[in-house]
């Protein structure tokens, strides 16, 4: 094992996939000789050269469209996004083409193709950048949806991700590039898409989350159990897609209760989908209603006050009591 930040494992499972397959490239904004904005391609231009690093123009159509060329080409292209909230400027190539090529094409193209783009608040970033818009790729029937909260699993994630057939979006969260460390199995890790994590078991409550929200949650879960006796599993889905029902739904059939946390606004956040999945899998074990905490219904505000829009510690906590009902 190695200490790295999410940042490092990032960077390295791209090398380490590069030399394992030479049809494995990189194209986007400034990931060549700047080594990305958040310097998670750094060196990496050097040393693959630039056929396989490329730097791109700012057009994120124009990316997300060259790596389907690509990839109906026999190569498995790596674009990144410099900002989730920029795939609104892809969104006609990453729905109409990148999720649908297969069908459309009988199985004759498949398209692996893994989409990188950073996102999530408490980072003072300009608008449009700490968006978190995962819930509007998973209504894109083709893609799957990856949200690694570790860097461990943003690895062993990144590697089954840029392994699978089809297309995957990875997202990674802008707080967790260097802020988030921990041991980093060396030489070969996969995590399989599909496969959540239980971080902690408890016996009142289940909290589902995925991404820094997990942080979130287990330091909440702390809290509660502390001041208030409660004892709460959390969940890390992983992905979005495909999503891991069976240990969502027994963790909640279990306890009887929970919530779910995450960082997109509450109408028709991917936590809405996680509710409905589990009423109609354990509707007739659960004692309450399952709540959700998440952004308010509002676009994004200036850095300055993000902390009153981002969801934490004490909205988590006031969820759970209020869910258990202890207030």
């Amino acid at each position: 094992m190695a200490v790295l930040s999410m940042v490092e494992a990032i960077r390295s499972t791209l090398a380490a996939e590069m030399d394992r397959d030479e049809r494995v490239l990189l194209l986007g904004q400034d990931i060549g000789v700047n080594g990305g904005v958040f310097r998670a391609t750094e060196g990496l231009q050097q040393r693959f050269g630039e056929d396989r690093v490329v730097d791109m123009p700012l057009a994120e159509g124009v990316i997300v469209g060259s790596a389907v060329g690509l990839a109906a080409s026999g190569m498995v292209p790596v674009p990144e996004l410099q900002f989730l909230g920029f795939g609104s400027q892809a969104f006609h190539q990453i729905e109409g083409q990148v999720a649908r090529m297969r069908m459309r094409s009988a199985g004759r193209f498949g398209m692996p193709i893994v989409i990188r783009a950073p996102f999530g608040g408490n980072v003072r970033t300009p608008e449009l950048h700490s968006d978190a818009h995962e819930a509007k790729y998973a209504n894109a029937p083709g893609i799957k949806v990856a949200m690694p909260a570790t860097a461990a699993d943003a690895k062993g994630l990144l590697t089954s991700a840029i392994r699978d057939p089809d297309p995957v979006l990875f997202c990674e969260p802008l707080r967790g590039y260097r802020l988030q460390k921990d041991e980093v199995p060396e030489g070969e890790h996969e995590v399989p898409l599909g496969a959540a994590r239980v971080v902690r078991e408890g016996s009142d409550l289940t909290i589902a989350a995925w991404s820094v929200a997990v942080h979130l949650a287990e330091r909440a879960a702390q809290a509660a159990e502390a001041e208030d006796g409660i004892s709460c599993t959390v969940i890390d889905l992983r992905t979005l897609v495909p999503l891991d029902e069976t240990t969502l739904v027994e963790a909640f059939a279990r306890t009887g209760r929970g919530l779910v946390v995450h960082e997109a606004p509450l109408t028709a956040g991917f936590g809405a989908e996680v509710v409905a999945t589990v009423h109609e899998h354990a509707f007739w074990a659960l004692e309450a209603p399952i709540a959700r905490v998440a952004a308010p219904d509002a676009p994004y505000p200036i850095g300055a006050i993000e902390e009153r829009y981002v969801p934490g510690v004490e909205r988590v906590l006031a969820a759970i009591r209020r869910v258990a009902e202890v207030e």
